[in-house]
C-alpha cells in the first residue's frame, strides 16, 4: 500500500472516530509520537506506548465533537487536521485545532508530529 492509500484508510477511520483501530492497523512498532508540550507525552515512542497516551488522552478529555481534514499528501508524509471541541477533565471546554505530520516507511507510519494552533 503506498502512502496515498494509507493516509486515506487512516484518515478515513480517523473520521469515524475510529482513532485506536487506525493506530493499531497502520502504526510501526517503533512508531514515534511527538507534541509540543513539556512533559512525558512530548515524546512517546513504541506501539504500546503511543496507544497507552491514546487511551490517556481520551479519558482525560470528554469530547463534544470532532472533525477531520484531509489527507494532505507529498512523498512518504501526510498531514491531516482535527478540530475538536473538547472539555479536559480538569478545564473549561475548549476548541482546539491541531494539525498531525505523518511520516511512513515501509507501509507504516513510523513517526506522527503535532503541530497546534494558536489564538
Amino acid at each position: 500500500m503506498d502512502t496515498a492509500a494509507i493516509a486515506r484508510e487512516f484518515t478515513d477511520m480517523c473520521a469515524a472516530g475510529d482513532f485506536a483501530e487506525a493506530g493499531e492497523a497502520f502504526w510501526a512498532d517503533d512508531v514515534v509520537s511527538l507534541e509540543p508540550m513539556p512533559g512525558d507525552m512530548a515524546r512517546v515512542e513504541g506501539r504500546d506506548a503511543v496507544a497507552r497516551k491514546g487511551e490517556w488522552w481520551f479519558e482525560n478529555n470528554e469530547v463534544h465533537s470532532f472533525e477531520v481534514e484531509g489527507p494532505f499528501v507529498f512523498e512518504n508524509q501526510f498531514a491531516v487536521r482535527f478540530s475538536m471541541d473538547v472539555t479536559p477533565s480538569e478545564g473549561e471546554r475548549t476548541m482546539m485545532d491541531e494539525v498531525a505530520l505523518y511520516t511512513v516507511r515501509d507501509g507504516k507510519i513510523v513517526e506522527e508530529r503535532f503541530l497546534y494552533g494558536t489564538e
